[in-house]
């Protein structure tokens, strides 16, 4: 597991500053919600009555006067495109950056084969994405205890279990299409990531295009749905998850043959 070790050596200041930029923003918005509660009455008539931008972000179906209503919305979008921004940059560049940085044929001349790289690499990507996600639960779950509100536990983990899933979804995409660059490209990763999310956002908007929701993972991150269905949506998971694990697979099957210079 040395190659690990040295990715997570590697990663250990991004991975440091996206938990800690996320993690303040979440811990911003629960503290505030207690300042904003006698508020949220009239905020959640105004929103109800905004249309398509209401429908968008799946803010005719929450009660902003709640915490969870407030949360699913307000933090659900720092988590969301945070996260998804942190999991693409993890992993679109893990593979091609041996390249980048000049390092492949140092590295390929150990005794050690490419199918070992890329799980060691994988590994690494993924203990990453996993930490950042309890370090954030945690943070979440202690600021709502300390402003004094009831934890609404299941649909808290719920909504992060969702995001956690997004992330490793687009951790996946990503990780194949690292398989193919000779350079990393952080541009990549982030465009695939927000491309996703207006993707969600037109889904909302539109129904002719409400088919999107199966392309997208944010689809299985609406708040409002969660919250109402107490569940996620399996169908959608499902699709998820192929996708990723067939990203995954990709990068398996390119970086194998790939002439590496």
């Amino acid at each position: 597991m040395t190659l690990v070790r040295h990715e997570l050596k590697q990663g250990k200041v991004s991975f440091m500053i996206w938990t800690t930029a996320i993690g303040i923003l979440l811990a911003i918005c629960i503290f505030l919600f207690p300042e904003m509660k006698g508020q949220m009455d009239s905020v959640s008539n105004m929103f109800s009555s905004m249309g398509s931008f209401t429908k968008a972000f799946g803010m005719d179906q929450l009660n902003f006067g709640t915490l969870i209503g407030f949360y699913s919305v307000e933090c659900g979008n720092v988590l969301g495109l945070g996260g998804a921004f942190y999991a693409a940059l993890c992993a679109v560049g893990i593979l091609s950056k041996e390249e980048k940085d000049k390092t492949a044929e140092f590295l390929l001349t150990h005794p050690v084969s490419r199918k070992k790289i890329i799980t060691e690499k994988l590994i690494a990507v993924l203990i990453q994405i996993t930490a950042m996600n309890i370090i954030i639960n945690t943070i979440s779950v202690g600021c709502i205890a300390a402003v004094g509100e009831v934890i609404p536990l299941k649909e808290i983990s719920l909504l992060h279990l969702a995001y956690y899933l997004l992330q490793l979804e687009l951790a996946g995409i990503c990780f194949g299409i690292s398989a193919f660059l000779c350079k990393g490209s952080a541009g990549i990763g982030l465009g695939i990531a927000a491309i996703m999310y207006f993707l969600n956002l037109i889904a909302n908007i539109a129904d002719a295009a409400e088919f999107l929701k199966y392309i997208t993972p944010f689809g299985y991150c609406e708040g409002s749905d969660i919250v109402a269905h107490g569940k996620l949506n399996v169908v959608m998971v499902a699709i998820g998850a192929v996708i990723g694990i067939g990203g995954i697979m990709i990068a398996y099957l390119k970086y194998t043959k790939k002439d590496i210079h």
